[in-house]
Parts: structure tokens; sequence; C-alpha cells
């Protein structure tokens, strides 16, 4: 029987390392990688991974000799992860640890190999104070406000009469109920859409926005009130969550806050449309009182009656002195001043017309005469005759000379008083001298 050497092992394992897949991807059924080699593999790509400081909740803390578990909850999720660390690097703390604390921690992960397990070892661990907490929220504060998000101009202006109110509260909390007392004092018909969520812990942030987006989304609701009774720093933390802050400046309604807070404002003041410094205040501020409205209303009354009143009797007093002065007083005297004016134009006008017509007969009568008196039949009314030719080719001509005429020719003869016809007999030359 042949003995096996060191040698003849590590050429076997050299040759069946050589023959297995470079990567998981290449595995198969009839070629898999043993066990050992993907928990050597995930050990190394495990340990490259860097260590990260993360923030947490510590909800559970055991000590077990010289090491101690933990287990860390986001502090706005409902996510928890278990952690170990020895206990010097807790000695190395200033005040021991409490659950419930807010904690920042230096994590690193660890992979073992014998038990295939991942752990996280903590290398670091710090609690975070108020005043970490404070210093946090203000560098956010600034950074929000460079973006604008808290500028007067984007904030809108909230209905004289909100029909509905949208209110967003904890689950059976005195909150809710001083702003529906409240609001139902001042203005009995005020209607509400109640959302009850977490106001404080993990879920907050998420039911908050939640509740806000629906509300939002519903055209009946007119304003949106956002309220808590107050609270420690700690308990108003999701109130200065970032993306709480940026869904209620992304919110079309009017948003209300009314956490009750006057020593550390949350940042939802900030970006709210209007900060209210309790909830009983806000009732007051969203809604308004009907007895002072109504008180209103009545003296909105009193002054329009007042100025109807004085409007009428200063009218009145108007019409009094108009109705006094003469040409209202006696109305036909101006008649009878512009009838005068229109007598005398009248026989102006005739005069000047019969004088005109005058004129003119006496310039017709005198052009008559002249026409008549060289006219053709005062020649003829002298005893001078008009002769002319009657028939031929010459008929009608006038004859002015005797040699127009000869023995024979028919003669017209205009004279004076009527006319005949002559026959020349004989011509008789004219003598001269």
């Amino acid at each position: 029987m042949s003995e096996h050497t060191p040698e003849d092992s590590l050429r076997a394992a050299e040759h069946r390392a050589s023959t297995l897949p470079a990567t998981a991807a290449e595995t198969s059924p009839e070629n898999p990688w043993p066990l050992q080699v993907l928990s050597h593999k995930l050990k190394a790509h495990i340990d490259r991974t860097p260590a990260a400081w993360v923030e947490g909740q510590l909800i559970e803390l055991n000590n077990r000799g010289k090491s101690a578990f933990l287990t860390l909850r986001d502090v706005d999720a409902e996510i928890s992860l278990p952690a170990s660390m020895w206990s010097n690097t807790m000695e190395r703390l200033e005040a021991p640890l409490e659950r419930g604390s807010r904690v920042v921690a230096l994590l690193k992960p660890e992979f073992w190999l014998k038990t295939g397990r991942m752990n996280m070892s903590v290398r670091d661990i710090r609690p975070v104070g108020l005043g970490d907490l404070l210093a946090r929220i203000e560098r956010l504060r600034q950074a929000l406000a460079a973006e604008g998000l808290f500028a007067e101009s984007r904030k809108k202006q909230l209905p004289l009469l909100p029909h509905r109110i949208g209110l967003i509260t904890g689950r059976d909390s005195d909150a809710m109920k001083d702003v529906l007392r409240n609001a139902a004092l001042r203005w009995p018909a005020v209607q509400f859409e109640i959302r009850e969520v977490a106001v404080q812990g993990v879920n907050a942030v998420a039911q908050v926005i939640g509740a806000l987006t629906e509300l939002d989304a519903n055209p009946e609701v007119d304003v949106i009130v956002i309220a808590r009774g107050g609270g420690s720093m700690e308990d108003l933390l999701p109130f200065s969550n970032e993306e709480l802050i940026r869904a209620v400046a992304a919110a079309v309604t009017p948003v209300v806050s009314a956490i009750g807070h006057e020593a550390d404002r949350p940042l939802l003041d900030e970006v709210a449309d209007l900060r209210a410094s309790t909830p009983t205040d806000a009732a007051k501020r969203i809604v308004p009182d009907v007895n002072e409205e109504l008180q209103r209303v009545h003296y909105a009354l009193g002054q329009i009656r007042r100025s109807v009143t004085l409007r009428v009797e200063r009218e009145s007093e108007r019409l009094q002195t108009l109705r006094t002065r003469p040409v209202l007083a006696s109305p036909e005297g101006m008649i009878t001043v512009r009838a005068d004016d229109v007598d005398r134009l009248t026989a102006r006008s005739r005069s000047a017309i019969t004088t005109a017509v005058v004129r003119a007969g006496d310039q017709l009568d005198h052009l008559r005469a002249q026409v008549l008196a060289l006219s053709p039949q005062k020649t003829l009314d002298r005893g001078y005759a008009v002769v002319q030719h009657d028939g031929g080719a010459q008929d009608g001509q006038v004859v002015r000379d005797a040699s127009q005429v000869h023995n024979g020719d028919e003669l017209r003869i205009r004279v004076a008083q009527g006319k005949f016809l002559a026959t020349v007999g004989q011509l008789q030359p004219e003598q001269t001298g």
C-alpha cells in the first residue's frame, strides 16, 4: 500500500483548484464549488468592505462578560440590525448606554468561516446628545432656507372660511380634541377629514407624509392641519425630517403647523403656510368666530344704512335747492323770453324780405322798360317794317338791299300791327346826292 506524502496532497489540491470555475456564474451542477471556496470568497469580499458610521436607536443591549450584544433600529423606518462589540469599547464611554438612546456607531461587517455567519462588529459607538441633534437640525434649516423653502413669497393664503379641514394628528390625542372642540365652538358648520397617525417614533414620518399626500389629493379639503400637543425635543424630531419638510413644501393645499413647542421650533413651523402656537390656536386661526362675523355683518349693515340715509338726505337737499332756483320756480319765464326773441326776429325777417322784394320789383320794372325801349317792336311802332323773302331758296331772309330782290319776287312784310305779302313790281335804283 502506497503512502501519500504532503507533496502529493499539495499537488492534488493545486490540480483540483485549476479545474474549478473562476466565478460563481461559471458553476454548474456538474462542476460546483466546494463550500469552503464560497466561504473564502465571501469572507474576502466582506473583509474588503470598509467600516461605516451609522445612526440609529439602541433598542436592545446585553452585556455578556467581555462582549456586549446590541440591536440598532433606524430612526425613520422599521429596520433593525444586530451587532456585537467588545466591552472595552463601552468602557471608553463617559456615560453608560441606555435602551432607547440615539447613537452613532462605527460598524464593520465580519464573516465567520466555520459557522458561515456574518456579524456586525461595533468598532466605536457614541451617544447622540441633544446638542448634536440641534446642530444637525440647524444645518438642515440653513440648507433648506437657502433653497427658498421657507420664503414668505411661496407660502399660500389660507381660505377665509374653509368648508372642510384636513386634520393629521395622533390617535385619540388631546390635540385632536382641542382642534375639533374649538373649531366647532367658533364655526359649528365646519367639517373635518381626520387622519390619525403616529406622531413620534420610527413610523411617524412615513405615516404623516402618507396622510398629507392623501388629504392634498382630496379636492374637498381646503386646508390641512398637522397637530401635536408638544413634547420633548426627541419626540418632535420627525417634524424636522427633511423628507417631511419637502412634502409639505410641495403640497398644493395650504398647511398649518400646530406642534405646540415654543422652546425649539421644528422645521415644520418654518415651511408651513401658517404656524400656530398650539392646536387650540390653530382652530382659532383657520376658522372665523361666527359671533364676531355676525357682529361685523350687523356693523356693516348699520354702516350701509347710515351711508344710504345720508346720501338720500344730501340728494334731497340738493333737489330742494335746485327747485328754489328762478329757472325752476317759474320755468315759463324762460319760454316767454325766447318767444319775444322769436317774434322780434320774425318781424325783422319779414321787413327785410319785404324791402328786398320791393327793391327787386323796382329793378325789374326798370329793366323791363329798358328792354321794351330797345325791342324791335318799338322800331316797328315808329313806322319801320321788316321785309323778308317769301318762298324760294331765300325764304325767310331779311331784305336789306334792293339788289337782293327782283321783279316778281314774293315778299313778306311785318309792320307794327300784323304782316302782309307783296310782289315786287318795279325796282328803283337809289339816288345819291
